[in-house]
């Protein structure tokens, strides 16, 4: 008998995908979905106006410089 479980999320992302993440491997495919999430959230974040920003507790500023790192670049930013 195998260990892995079924869940919905497993169900979503195929069985090579549910059974690679329930191994506990990281592959190139993971790090680029990462990498596009990355991208696709900093733009969503460069797109917000200041009363959106205001209200998730972050300046202008703040938001330009997180939209404009690099899209392999995940880690917290640099105080």
């Amino acid at each position: 008998m195998s260990g892995f479980v079924i869940t919905p999320g497993s169900l979503r992302q195929g069985g090579r995908a549910a059974s690679r993440k329930a191994a506990g491997g990281n592959t190139w495919l993971d790090w680029l979905g990462q990498a596009l999430r990355a991208v696709t959230t900093r733009r969503y974040l460069a797109e917000m106006d200041d009363r959106m920003l205001k209200d998730i507790g972050i300046t202008r500023m703040d938001a330009s410089q997180e939209a404009s790192r690099a899209p392999w670049d995940f880690g917290p930013r640099p105080m």
